[in-house]
């Protein structure tokens, strides 16, 4: 028997098409931390479990006491993230012990609506139009249209497809950043992460939809920053770390890049004294780009398609690479 880790209330979801598969036994952890396996509770030592399933919930429940549960575990030998990236420390920690880690490509269609509504606000005028509302004021705005315009999507994985169908739909233009060079038919162009600052004078939205590891640390710097198109708007829905957050603010005083949409951030919770906040060249949100109405709902499917192929055997989708999730 293959013994799982679930977290309860996102078992409740999954019950029943868990109940389907040959081999599996359901290790229940409550809100208080408490195991159960039929209906009987265990010690965390004891349940010893060789899969693990690190959800959304958890965030709002015992993340510490399942992880720690995890960590402790002399079977380990596979993790179910929720997250698209692995930079957090413990993921580090989980592929030490040589269990093998999968990450969660679920988030690619809110995080590509998230991305496409900030944009195109920014280029409709939103703030100045909802204020020309507020005043009573018939005020008729020009506004730049997303048709003919370049984006350049660095990292183009999950995330960065989706962001591309939906850009593309609207007529944009796409080079795509990554290492594989095989040609995508939602990009325009494929090229390497070396040739990616070439692009920069000429791309009007850049997208950062890339993890963070040894080599994108602080990506945009004071270079990167220079090279960019007067404007162009930076996103970022990738990590915090991935910008040089000084150097970001500098630029944007300077007017280029004319915006940046951030929804992370290097401290997180952004601190409130942060001059992010009411820097009138930006738009921010908190790490939320993901959480679209139908999350829950595809890391579900995933994760029990997973589960089948590793009882069966089979190669799991989205394995991250243990050389890329070792510490920075």
């Amino acid at each position: 028997m293959t013994r799982v880790l679930f977290y309860e209330p996102a078992y409740q979801r999954i019950a029943e098409r868990i109940s389907t598969l040959v081999g599996v036994e359901a290790f229940l952890m409550d809100r208080d931390g408490r195991i159960r396996v039929g209906g009987h509770e265990v010690r965390a030592e004891d349940a010893a479990p060789e899969v693990g399933w690190a959800t959304n919930d958890l965030f709002a429940g015992p993340m510490r006491d399942y992880m720690v549960t995890l960590l402790k575990s002399p079977h380990l030998r596979w993790m179910q993230s929720a997250a698209a990236g692995f930079d957090n420390p413990v993921f580090a920690q989980i592929v030490a012990k040589g269990a093998r880690l999968t990450t969660n490509h679920s988030q690619a269609v809110g995080m590509a609506e998230y991305v496409l509504a900030g944009v195109l606000d920014h280029f409709q005028r939103g703030p100045e139009r909802r204020r020309a509302q507020e005043r009573r004021e018939w005020a008729r705005l020009p506004y730049r249209e997303i048709k003919g315009q370049r984006w350049l999507v660095v990292g183009f994985g999950a995330i960065g497809q989706e962001v591309a169908r939906r850009a593309r739909a609207f007529g944009a233009h796409i080079i795509g950043v990554r290492r594989s060079q095989s040609a995508h038919e939602l990009a325009d162009a494929i090229i390497p992460p070396e040739r990616m600052r070439d692009q920069l004078a000429q791309s009007d939205v850049v997208v950062l939809s890339v993890p963070l590891t040894r080599q994108t640390d602080s990506l945009v710097d004071v270079n990167f920053l220079s090279r960019m198109k007067p404007g162009s708007i930076l996103v970022n829905v990738g990590r915090g770390g991935l910008v040089d957050e000084s150097a970001l603010l500098a630029a944007l005083e300077r007017g280029i890049p004319e915006h940046a949409l951030l929804d992370v951030f290097r401290i997180e919770p952004l601190p409130a004294d942060s001059p992010f906040w009411n820097h009138a060249r930006v738009t921010l949100t908190g790490h939320a780009s993901a959480f679209g109405s139908g999350l829950a709902a595809r890391t579900d499917d995933l994760f029990v398609e997973n589960l089948g192929r590793f009882v069966r055997g089979e190669a799991l989708l989205n394995e991250a690479d243990p050389d890329d999730v070792k510490p920075r």
